[in-house]
C-alpha cells in the first residue's frame, strides 16, 4: 500500500464516527435482555472489566448514526444497594470500570412500573442524558392497561419510549431517542424527600400517566394465580418440573438424530477429500485422522447444544424458570445450600466457570464456598457430547428412554452436589444456610427471535472450544498414538497376501481378511505408541470400571476437557483412516472393539463410563476458577479428590452391578 493511500485510510478512520455508549439498566424480570438482543442482534461480546464480579455483554446497534454501543449491566433493584450488581453499575455509571457512558436507557415493566420508576429517579439524578423505555407494551396493551408516554416523560423529565422487545415495536423510535438525548432535569421536586414521599411521587406520576385495566386482565391474573398454585407446590411443582425436563430431553434426542447425520456424513465427505487431495505421509494422517476425526467427533454434537439452549431460553422466556427455582430452594435449604446458590447452580448447567463466579453474590463465606465446591457437580455443555454417545449406546431406538436418562444424569449430578453440600455443612463448613428472596416474573409469550440468539452464542462458543482447546489436544492425542511407529505385524502381513490370492475367486472373503488385518495393524500401533504405553501404565486403576487401555487414554484426555473423550477415542480408533467405508465417527466409536475382539461399549462399561462423567471433576480451567475465588489450592484440591473419588466408586459399582445382572464380561 502506498504512503497516499494510508494516509486516506487514515483520515477516512478518524472521520469515522465513534459509538456512542449507552449503558443498559434495569430490574431484573424486565425483558432487559431481550431488549438488548433486539438492539444488537449477532453483534454482541461477553466482556469482564478489571474489577468486575460478574460479566457484562456489550453490543453494537448498527441502526444509529453515530452507532450505539450498548452495555448490558446486571439486573438490579436499586442503585444504592451493597450488593455486587449495584456497585458495578455504580462504577459503571461513574465512569470507576472503563468510561463514563455517554447516555443511560432505563428498562421498565409497562404492567408493573413502580420499581423501576424509583430506579430511573436515581439514574436519572446523576445528570447523564437518560431514557426510559417501558418494555412489554404489547403485554400491557393486551391486559388493558393504557399509559400517555408524553405525560410519563414530563413528569420524568427524560424521554419515554413505549416498545418491546419481543416484537419490535417502538425500536426505531428508542434509537432516535437515544441519539438525541440529552442531560434531563432532576425529577424530583427537592432531593430530600423521605422514602414515603419519594413513594407518594411516584404513585402520582402512575396515576396521571398510566391506568385502567379491564376485565380480561383480572381474568388472565386468576389464571396465572392457579397456574403458580400449581408450579410452586411442594409435590405438583416438582413433579411439573421433572416432567418438563424429561420433555426436555426427549424433545432433543428426538430432534437432533438427522442434522448430527448431516454434520457426520459432512465431515465423511470433507476426510475422505483430504485423503484423495493430499499425498500418503504424516501430513494426511495429521489431517484425515487427527484434525478432521478428531474435531468431527465434537462438532457432531452441536445439534444437542442449539436445541437444549433454545428450549431452555424459551423456558426462561415464559417465566416458567423462576418458578422451577422458588421449588428448588425448598430443596436446596435442607442440603445446607442458601438460595442464592440457585443462580450459580443454574449457571453451571452452561459451564462451571461462570457458575462459580457468581457464587460471589452469596453473602455469607461458607455458604459461597459450600456453592462453589458442589458447583461442578451440575452437568455442563462439555458433559453433553458424552452422554449423547453413551446414552445412544445403552437406548439406541428409544428417544423416550433416552430423554429420561439424559435428565436422569442431570438429576444424578443435583442430586450428587446437594449431598454433598449436606456432607460438607455437618463436617469442614458447619451452620445453617440462608432463605433465598424471589421475585417472580410475570407469564409472557416466549420470543423465538430472542431464544435463537441465545441458542446461536451459545453454539459459537462450543464451536470455538472445538477449533482451539480441543483441536490442540486431539493433535496431540494423535501424534502419541501414531508415535512411535510400529512394525506390522507378521499375521497382519499373511492375511494381506492371502487376501490378494483370493480377491478375484471370493472377493467378500478378500474383504473380510484385509479387515482383519487393519485391526491387527491397529492393535499393534496402538500397543506400541505412547498413548498405549501410558494407557497400559494407568489401566488397571481403571479397570474396575471396565475400561480397557483406549478407554484409559480417553478418561485422562478427558480430564484436561470433558468434551475431548469422544474425539480422542475416534483419534485413537483411527478415526478418518477408512474413508472408503463411509463410516461416521460416531458409528466408528460405537464399533470399537477390545484386543480380544469384544465390544469396546458392552452395557456395564457404558453405564459405568456415564456415572463416572456426571459426577468427576475433568475440568482444569474449573479448578483454577476455584482456586482464584477460594484464594488457596486445599479447596480446589479437596474439589477434585471428592468430585472423583466419588465418580470412580459409584462407577465401579455401576460396573459390578450390571455386569452380574447381564452376565456380560
Amino acid at each position: 500500500m502506498s504512503e497516499s493511500d494510508q494516509d486516506q485510510h487514515a483520515s477516512e478512520d478518524a472521520a469515522a464516527p465513534q459509538p456512542r455508549q449507552v449503558a443498559l439498566v434495569g430490574n431484573p424480570n424486565t425483558g432487559k435482555t431481550t431488549l438488548f438482543n433486539r438492539l444488537c442482534g449477532l453483534r454482541a461480546q461477553t466482556a469482564n472489566y478489571p474489577g468486575s464480579t460478574a460479566e457484562i455483554r456489550i453490543g453494537r446497534c448498527g441502526r444509529s448514526t453515530p452507532p450505539l454501543e450498548i452495555v448490558d449491566l446486571p439486573g438490579i433493584y436499586g442503585m444504592d444497594l451493597d450488593l455486587p450488581e449495584s456497585r458495578m453499575c455504580r462504577d459503571c455509571l461513574d465512569g470507576r470500570l472503563d468510561q463514563t457512558p455517554d447516555a443511560i436507557l432505563i428498562v421498565i415493566d409497562a404492567t408493573a412500573p413502580a420499581r423501576g420508576l424509583a430506579l430511573a429517579i436515581a439514574a436519572i439524578g446523576r445528570r447523564l442524558p437518560t431514557v426510559i423505555a417501558l418494555n412489554f407494551a404489547d403485554v400491557a396493551a393486551r391486559r388493558g392497561i393504557s399509559f400517555d408516554a408524553k405525560k410519563l416523560a414530563e413528569k420524568m423529565g427524560v424521554p419515554v419510549v413505549a416498545v418491546s422487545g419481543r416484537t419490535g415495536r417502538g425500536i426505531d423510535d428508542l434509537v432516535t431517542a437515544l441519539r438525541e438525548a440529552t442531560p434531563g432535569r432532576a425529577a424530583l421536586p427537592r432531593p430530600d424527600l423521605s422514602n414515603a414521599e419519594r413513594k407518594a411521587w411516584i404513585d402520582e406520576a402512575i396515576a396521571e400517566s398510566m391506568g385502567g385495566r379491564d376485565a380480561v386482565g383480572s381474568s388472565r391474573d386468576s389464571v396465572y394465580d392457579r397456574l403458580d398454585k400449581a408450579f410452586t407446590h411442594p409435590i405438583i411443582g416438582l413433579a411439573v418440573f421433572v416432567a418438563v425436563m424429561g420433555g426436555l430431553f426427549w424433545t432433543i434426542f428426538s430432534l437432533a438424530g438427522i442434522p448430527m447425520d448431516l454434520i457426520d456424513v459432512l465431515f465423511e465427505k470433507f476426510g475422505g477429500l483430504a485423503a484423495a487431495v493430499i499425498p500418503e505421509g504424516a501430513i494426511r494422517d495429521l489431517v484425515v485422522d487427527g484434525i478432521i476425526g478428531g474435531v468431527a467427533g465434537t462438532v457432531v454434537f452441536l445439534p444437542q447444544i442449539l436445541i437444549l439452549f433454545f428450549l431452555l431460553a424459551l423456558l426462561e422466556d415464559t417465566g416458567y424458570l423462576a418458578r422451577a427455582a422458588f421449588v428448588m430452594d425448598r430443596v436446596m435449604c435442607r442440603f445446607g445450600l442458601p438460595g442464592q446458590a440457585f443462580v450459580p447452580m443454574l449457571s453451571s448447567h452452561a459451564c462451571a466457570l461462570p457458575g462459580i463466579m457468581s457464587a460471589r453474590l452469596v453473602p455469607d463465606r461458607d455458604d459461597r464456598l459450600a456453592t462453589i465446591l458442589v458447583a461442578p457437580f451440575m452437568s455442563c455443555t462439555a458433559r453433553l457430547p458424552v452422554y449423547v454417545l453413551l446414552i445412544g449406546l445403552l437406548f439406541d431406538g428409544s428417544p423416550w428412554l433416552a430423554g429420561f436418562a439424559f435428565a436422569g444424569c442431570y438429576l444424578l449430578g443435583a442430586a450428587a452436589a446437594l449431598l454433598s453440600a449436606l456432607l460438607a455443612r455437618r463436617t469442614i463448613l458447619p451452620g445453617r444456610s440462608r432463605p433465598m428472596v424471589l421475585e417472580l416474573p410475570e407469564y409472557r409469550r416466549p420470543s423465538i427471535i430472542a431464544a435463537l440468539l441465545v441458542s446461536w452464542d451459545r453454539g459459537l462458543v462450543f464451536i470455538k472450544n472445538a477449533g482451539t482447546v480441543i483441536l490442540g489436544i486431539v493433535i496431540v492425542m494423535w501424534w502419541l498414538s501414531a508415535y512411535p511407529k510400529a512394525d506390522t505385524p507378521d499375521a497382519a502381513i499373511a492375511l494381506r497376501t492371502q487376501a490378494v490370492e483370493i480377491a478375484d475367486v471370493a472377493p467378500a472373503d478378500a474383504e473380510n481378511l484385509e479387515a482383519q488385518a487393519d485391526s491387527l495393524e491397529l492393535e499393534a500401533q496402538q500397543a506400541g505408541s505412547f498413548a498405549g504405553r501410558i494407557g497400559d501404565f494407568a489401566q488397571p486403576l481403571f479397570a474396575p470400571l471396565g475400561a480397557d487401555r483406549t478407554l484409559t487414554v480417553g478418561i485422562l484426555t478427558s480430564f484436561l476437557a470433558r468434551e475431548v473423550f469422544v474425539s480422542s477415542l475416534a483419534v485413537l480408533q483411527g478415526g478418518g483412516d477408512d474413508v472408503d467405508d463411509e463410516e461416521s465417527v460416531l458409528q466408528l466409536v460405537r464399533d470399537a472393539r477390545r484386543p480380544d475382539g469384544s465390544v469396546l461399549f458392552n452395557t456395564a462399561t457404558a453405564a459405568s463410563m456415564l456415572v463416572f462423567f456426571v459426577l468427576a471433576m475433568q475440568c482444569l480451567p474449573t479448578l483454577a476458577v476455584t482456586r482464584r475465588e477460594t484464594g488457596s489450592w486445599k479447596w480446589p484440591a479437596l474439589q477434585f479428590a471428592w468430585m472423583t473419588g466419588l465418580a470412580w466408586i459409584v462407577a465401579a459399582v455401576v460396573f459390578a452391578t450390571v455386569n452380574a445382572m447381564s452376565g456380560s464380561a
